[in-house]
């Protein structure tokens, strides 16, 4: 078997209400889309007893070992889906608790592959059910459109192109999903319409985003700074932090705006990007 690469992309939330709680979690409602920033990731089998996991790159230092990777390939080995052993290399250039659903892309892209290849065979259910084991968002990295995730937690393909220009910042700290969930003590009223509100991406809310600027007052300045540059249509936190993202229907303005932040926040990590 030859060695197989594959792009697993980020993430980002347009919008995110936390509309109520179940027992175990938020009800959630956001408009989600898959952006150009990518980890990358290559498997070929091996003559082993068991699956190896190495990641590499700038963000691979304080990945966890039970990690998304490591949990796929558990889960297919239990439901003894997976006749042989295999090395899974993760070079990891989205950054650990962004907001941007690193891990649960890394995921979703491992069992892609592994379909795609006819190594497994599945149906829908028995992947939905799959998918949920590893992780709530994991279903999210197998949809193309702009998706948007309802109340029931289910996805829905909107058909919609957005077309942004990206600006994505972060702090050299992530946040902690668990501590900004248990943070949330109002609800929102839940959105009706949600095609129509597509067209006013700037007048939606990322509910979390006020406990996360709240925690970390100093993000105002940089979140500030970029909603006063030119060609800037919003700038909004992905799931919950600490990644925020400028958006912009302009690439030169994206690229001017991205030369400025670089010279007056060099401290932040960085990066272009756009929807796809």
């Amino acid at each position: 078997m030859n060695t197989i690469l594959q792009k697993s992309y980020a993430k980002i939330n347009l919008n995110l209400n936390v509309i109520g709680k179940t027992k175990n979690l938020h009800k959630l409602q956001s408009i989600v889309s898959l952006i150009s920033l990518y980890d990358e990731i290559s498997l070929r089998q091996i003559y082993s007893s068991k699956h190896k996991i190495l990641f590499k790159g700038k963000f691979s230092k304080k990945i966890i070992s039970r990690n998304t990777i490591y949990k796929t390939l558990s889960i297919l080995d239990k439901r003894k889906l997976l006749k042989k052993k295999y090395l899974v290399i993760v070079k990891k250039n989205i950054p650990f608790k962004s907001g941007m659903g690193g891990g649960s892309m890394n995921a979703a892209t491992l069992i892609k592959i592994f379909m795609k290849n006819k190594i497994i065979k599945i149906n829908k259910k028995i992947l939905q059910n799959i998918n949920d084991s590893i992780g709530q968002d994991v279903k999210l990295g197998f949809c193309k459109n702009i998706m948007y995730l309802d109340a029931n937690n289910s996805v829905k393909i909107l058909n919609k192109k957005t077309r942004y220009f990206l600006l994505l910042f972060m702090p050299k700290y992530g946040c902690s999903t668990k501590y900004i969930f248990s943070k949330v003590k109002r609800y929102s009223k839940p959105l009706k319409n949600i095609k129509n509100k597509f067209n006013n991406l700037d007048s939606l809310r990322n509910d979390l985003q006020d406990i996360v600027i709240k925690k970390y007052p100093e993000l105002k300045k940089p979140i500030k700074f970029l909603e006063n540059q030119p060609g800037i249509n919003f700038v909004k936190m992905t799931g919950s932090g600490s990644c925020f993202v400028a958006y912009s229907k302009s690439s030169n303005s994206i690229i001017n705006s991205f030369k400025k932040f670089r010279k007056n926040y060099p401290k932040y990590w960085s990066v272009l990007s756009k929807t796809i």
